[in-house]
């Protein structure tokens, strides 16, 4: 198939149409079928429990051009139990995990003029999402959902390199104890954007939020794990139930412990103890990881010894080596890569 006429290699990450989408609908006590649809938007009445109570979630992965030439996608499956784990902490009735797998097939496969060709920088981003859409005016679930499957061309996270990044411990908690901290939840990003936008206006890149019960205890950012390098090259990241699952930490761990020799510990975090690391980053779909140089905590800096000038050595050979993965430069682990076309 001819590929849509693109400046592949300067996509920005943002929203593009693409062609065609996927769209199911619950009602009556079941899923529809589903269907492969051209029309982008969605019409729903004022009173959408979705509107009036927040009633949503989503999942975020992305469709890759190999050096083979094959389109994939990674770990589509870990995608679908995290959205199901949420949908049932939301009393959602979850999409079956076969069935969104086989949706996110069929969606790059009907768009596969928008899948960016390898060697551009750029991939397919897939955004599976769930709302509330029948009228709820008391609080409760809807009866009705309406699950959806858009993609959308992005370039690279980071233009001209990943640069270290610079962040704050953060004042605001990003989820309550025996809160949502651990789903997938849009009402999670909704809180957090406040959090977000006041960092920026003070010079900052990103928020880390400590435990909300103690304040003592890392968690992760907005949007992202965290991942330290111990100064005798151990690879750690925090343990916590208010903490997302993220595939890419977890994708990260197995990274590091098989293809890299390193050892792996997923373990509560002390704040006390960052100022003792070697090296940090962020982790997510996005960007992979992205590299924190520097750490403002109420006045006090901490300065990672890797330095504000680039990747740490062990931060860049996980990125490599799990984007070589991703791309099919390396044998990837079984069932981690869903070969489309």
């Amino acid at each position: 198939m001819e590929k849509k006429n693109l400046d592949w290699a300067n996509l920005g990450f943002g929203y593009m149409t693409a062609d065609y989408r996927y769209v199911s609908n619950y009602k009556d006590g079941k899923w529809d079928d589903g269907e492969i649809t051209t029309d982008a938007n969605i019409v729903l009445n004022e009173c959408a429990c979705v509107f009036q109570y927040s009633q949503s979630c989503f999942e975020g992965l992305k469709a890759y051009t190999t050096e083979d030439g094959h389109i994939v996608c990674f770990r589509p499956d870990l995608n679908a139990e995290r959205m199901k784990e949420t949908c049932e902490r939301l009393e959602m009735p979850p999409f079956p995990v076969d069935r969104f797998v086989d949706a996110v097939e069929q969606v790059v496969k009907a768009n596969e003029a928008w899948v960016p060709p390898y060697g551009s920088g750029a991939t397919l981003y897939i955004r599976p999402f769930m709302i509330g859409s029948n009228s709820v005016i008391g609080v409760k679930p809807a009866d009705e959902y309406q699950f959806r499957i858009f993609v959308t061309p992005v370039g690279p996270y980071f233009k001209g390199g990943a640069k270290p990044l610079t962040i704050r411990v953060s004042d605001f908690d990003r989820a309550a104890p025996h809160g949502t901290g651990h789903i997938k939840a849009g009402l999670n990003y909704a809180m957090s954007l406040h959090a977000i936008v006041d960092a920026h206006n003070n010079g900052f890149d990103e928020n880390m939020y400590l435990d909300p019960a103690t304040r003592t205890k890392v968690e992760e950012t907005g949007g992202a794990n965290f991942v330290f390098i111990t100064k005798d090259g151990k690879f750690v990241t925090p343990k916590s139930d208010s903490i997302l699952p993220s595939i890419t930490r977890r994708s990260l761990m197995v990274v590091a412990e098989k293809y890299l020799g390193m050892t792996v510990e997923h373990r509560e975090v002390a704040f006390e103890e960052v100022k003792d690391f070697a090296e940090c980053g962020l982790c997510g779909t996005a960007a992979v990881i992205s590299p924190v140089g520097k750490i403002y905590d109420h006045g006090k800096e901490i300065c990672f010894p890797s330095g504000m000038d680039e990747m740490g050595p062990n931060i860049k050979k996980l990125y490599d080596t799990l984007t070589g993965i991703q791309m099919g430069k390396l044998e990837a682990p079984e069932g981690w890569i869903k070969t489309i076309l």
